[in-house]
């Protein structure tokens, strides 16, 4: 037997008025999707258990069957460990968002953070990889100490490690205050000082930079502030093939999630054209998949773009996602598998992020699990992919570290 894990990060919505009161998932032209949810179970899972914010560092170990009240520390430590970053046992992690902050009347100048100054945009633009670098070089060039490190990511994602560092913390992802003010949401609690002041001296480095400053001449938002969020120690977690007797690898774009891969003992695949954004390499991704699948028992495909697509609060950009996602990937990889003979795929998304809302919120999300097999024992639902329709079969998964069990053993 064969697993795929297939998860579309943020694809459950709310019912939207344009779409005629239906949500993304039922509006957009998803026929594999549908194909699955139709010929398998379909149900509910909570992702977000009770105190966590739905977070993809904590609904995706709770996709994979860890419990976040035991085993987690934070986000930056899974991205760390993406980054070949090594934590030591006191050191804290810290996701560095390269953002644009913006003023009613300055603009993109912005000297100091006051209650006028508002998220404008969490990704900078989406800023490519290669003028980040040189931004978050320049940055531990100036700020780095042999206490405080930047390290270079992907896009607008990068990673600050404070040796001996606190945790005692409060901080807010930058994706979640889009287009609102900062102020009330600067760090605060155990030694908070010491962040705000790199933010502070980070603005004044980057206002400055080349890089910015090409970025303004051609129109585009200048990364003008570092974000600093997410932070906790190196977790440990448990091999998953020690608990399922398989084999697995793990193909994403996003350092969370390879670094969530790596502690669970999972073989990254990196795809040449994986952008953890809407012009992500779709198809590549089911490609490398199959090819996997000759060695592996289980493959985790994940594909970031229609979260990202609601983060900007882009309609239009998230039904396209789906629908990539449905034709590029899916619809690839169905193609493929029946080579492999008997197989078992899940599909299922990690969160609902509200296109209207721009950010997570922790409703159950919809999950279809499809098998092809001589003895196959699933009872099919009848049912379409969506929200509504995975309500209305009544199953649900009120502990969602369960479903994993169910998938792996049915």
């Amino acid at each position: 037997m064969k697993y795929i894990i297939l998860l579309g990060d943020g694809m459950g919505d709310h019912p939207i008025k344009e779409l005629g009161g239906k949500t993304p998932l039922a509006a957009a032209k998803i026929p594999n999707m549908n194909y699955l949810a139709q010929n398998g179970e379909l149900g509910l899972i909570k992702t977000a258990p009770d105190g966590f914010k739905p977070g993809s560092d904590v609904t995706q170990m709770v996709i994979l069957g860890y419990d976040p009240r035991k085993y987690y520390t934070g986000r930056s430590p899974l991205e760390a460990a993406s980054m070949d970053v090594q934590l030591g046992k006191d050191d804290v992690a810290f996701r560095c968002n390269l953002v644009t902050l913006k003023h009613p009347t300055t603009g993109y100048d912005i000297r100091k953070i006051n209650s006028k100054v508002v998220m404008a945009d969490y990704s900078a633009g989406h800023i490519t990889s290669e003028e980040a670098k040189d931004l978050i070089y320049e940055l531990n060039t100036q700020l780095g100490t042999e206490e405080i490190q930047f390290y270079p990511g992907v896009s607008y994602r990068h990673l600050m490690v404070w040796v001996n560092g606190k945790t005692q913390l409060k901080l807010t992802a930058p994706h979640d205050i889009s287009d609102k003010p900062v102020m009330a949401h600067l760090p605060s609690g155990d030694n908070a000082e010491i962040i705000k002041e790199l933010m502070q001296v980070a603005m004044d480095l980057l206002r400055q930079h080349p890089v910015n400053e090409e970025r303004l001449a051609q129109g585009k938002p200048p990364a003008n502030s570092i974000w600093l969020w997410g932070h906790g120690k190196a977790p440990a977690l448990p091999k998953f093939s020690d608990r399922f007797h398989v084999t697995g690898a793990m193909i994403s774009a996003v350092d969370l999630l390879k670094g969530l891969g790596k502690y669970a003992g999972f073989e990254i695949l990196n795809v040449p054209g994986a952008t953890g954004y809407l012009d992500t390499n779709y198809q590549g991704k089911a490609e490398y998949a199959l090819k996997a699948l000759e060695s592996k028992d289980l493959i985790y495909l994940h594909v970031e773009a229609p979260d990202e697509a609601s983060h900007m609060g882009d309609l239009a950009a998230k039904i396209k996602a789906l629908e990539d996602f449905d034709r590029l990937t899916i619809g690839t990889l169905l193609k493929g598998l029946d080579k492999f003979g008997e197989y078992r795929i899940l599909l299922i998304p990690d969160h609902y992020n509200p296109v209207a809302m721009k950010t997570h919120t922790s409703e159950p999300v919809p999950y279809a699990i499809y098998e092809k097999s001589k003895t196959n024992k699933i009872k099919k639902s009848g049912q379409a992919y969506n929200e509504a329709a995975a309500q209305s079969t009544g199953i649900y998964y009120e502990e969602g570290t369960q479903l994993i069990e169910r998938f792996m053993k049915v």
